[in-house]
């Protein structure tokens, strides 16, 4: 038996088994695809995940093979500067393909020691008290204490494990392809930038060797999306749109994406647990998708880690549902109007016009930016200080910096006091006393993802939450 199998591995489940490792957890992750995927799904990460790979010390990797861009233009594609002054020290987006991430993902969780099998396709899933039986399509049955679906929109751990999936069928579609063009790129991007004037679900981006990445509206919704468009249809549809099908050939790939806005109604039954789109789809507006997964892994790592170790507290594990389903409904909504806006009909055009105007306003261009790169999101932990709940963003110590502290996935003690103690908690919780000018506070607890949980310089009010977060201390264990 192994502690957690998970199923997928997409970057939602390469991030949960790295997180795992970290803490010594026997992992398994399981993929039906023989061989990873090389087609483009998603194109980057923003802010909340490049500072998550920060905080693991594995942002250079992936800064050696993406390239920074500036903040800005990203709500239904409204092109408006980024906000000044926002809190991270990584103001910027991180071009890397999708492929990329994937590939630097599942070698760091190699590296940590998780064992990785692909060409393995889960057919069936039974739970009991101990444990979880998982049944492969070759007949072979695996036991683990926990499994964990990372499998996708249409995932097959949430239909096993009865996990509804209510929300909004699609209702328009959108083709996309991966395909050498004749036509020249320069003439390629003077049409595209001439139907993207009305039409925002067009484009085109030139990739290498003559390739480009094509995405253009769909003649309805296909009754069945699982079978990929011909390059036949593809191209009449550039026609439509274009007039022109710029000379499409030998298609690297094809597929079809809908607008469906999907939220599980949980994301743990038992010992099975969803996270990434297993447990939320919603159009692709803002680019937020991979990295709402990655983020809800960073979420669920070090609790599922805890409560193989023994020593989470009872409701632990729960918090991962209660803290990252309501950040997962609120992308949704963001997306839902984002799609209006980006809509072709006069009224919504109307209202995109609007909106536009209104994000000249500060407050409005932050709060709609912080909302795409999720730095903005707050858990509500019932702490009434403005940072508890909040991630902290790195900055700098009297030794380093915040985030290089936090590589091994532990808490930590931020004592400005000098006086606090979390002694009983040595093996989980690190104590800072050589601090910079922030956080500009007495003390500050951090939970291994980096969000606060205590503000404060009071040593029992300290206990409580230590106890709350990071369990009983091993003085209390003897």
């Amino acid at each position: 038996m192994v502690d957690v199998i998970i199923i997928g591995a997409g970057p939602t489940g390469l991030m949960l088994a790295g997180e795992l490792r970290l803490h010594g957890v026997r992992v398994l992750v399981l993929d039906k695809e023989a061989e990873p995927v090389t087609f483009i799904r998603a194109l980057g990460m923003h802010v909340r995940s490049i500072e998550v790979m920060d905080q693991r010390g594995l942002l250079e990797r992936f800064l050696a093979h993406g390239r920074k861009y500036p903040l800005g233009g990203f709500f239904a594609g409204i092109r408006k500067p980024a906000p000044e002054g926002l809190d991270t020290a990584h103001p910027y987006v991180l071009g890397i393909m999708q492929p990329v991430t994937e590939r630097l993902l599942a070698e760091h969780a190699a590296e940590a020691g998780a064992e990785i099998w692909r060409g393995c396709e889960l057919t069936g899933l039974s739970q009991d008290e101990e444990g979880v039986t998982a049944e492969l399509a070759d007949g072979t049955r695996l036991r683990a204490r926990y499994l964990v679906g990372c499998d996708g929109g249409r995932s097959t751990v949430r239909k096993l494990a009865g996990i509804g999936f209510p929300g909004e069928p699609a209702t328009a579609e959108t083709l996309i392809g991966e395909m050498e063009v004749t036509e020249a790129p320069e003439v390629i991007a003077e049409i595209v930038a001439k139907v993207r004037e009305t039409e925002l679900f067009f484009g085109a981006m030139p990739l290498e060797g003559g390739v480009h990445r094509l995405i253009v509206p769909a003649d309805g919704v296909a009754g069945d999306r699982d079978v990929p468009p011909t390059l036949e249809e593809f191209a009449g549809r550039l026609r439509a749109y274009a007039g022109t099908d710029f000379g499409v050939r030998a298609p690297r790939f094809l597929s079809r994406f809908g607008d469906a806005t999907r939220l599980a109604d949980r994301f743990r039954d038992g010992r099975v647990l969803l996270a990434g789109d297993a447990a939320h789809v919603h159009p692709p507006m803002g680019g937020q998708g991979l990295n709402l997964g990655v983020q809800d892994a960073f979420n669920l790592g070090w609790k599922l880690a805890a409560e193989v170790a023994g020593w989470a507290p009872d409701d632990l594990l729960d918090t991962y549902e209660a803290e990252r389903r309501p950040v997962a409904a609120d992308v949704l909504d963001n997306t839902r109007a984002q799609s209006v806006l980006m809509s072709s009909q006069p009224g919504p055009r109307a209202v995109r016009r609007l909106v536009a105007e209104l994000m000249d306003v500060g407050e409005v261009n932050r709060r709609l930016t912080e909302k795409i790169i999720a730095i903005g999101v707050r858990y509500d932990l019932g702490e009434d200080h403005d940072l508890a709940g909040r991630r902290m963003r790195d900055v700098p110590l009297e030794t380093g910096r915040l985030y290089e502290l936090m590589h091994e996935g532990r808490g930590l003690l931020l004592d400005r006091t000098g006086r606090l103690s979390a002694d009983g908690w040595k093996d989980r919780v690190d104590h800072v006393t050589g601090l910079g000018a922030e956080p500009d506070v007495p003390a500050a607890l951090l939970r291994p993802d980096g969000h606060v949980a205590w503000i404060g310089d009071d040593q029992r009010e300290l206990l409580v939450h230590l106890r709350r977060w990071f369990g009983v201390s091993g003085t209390d264990r003897r």
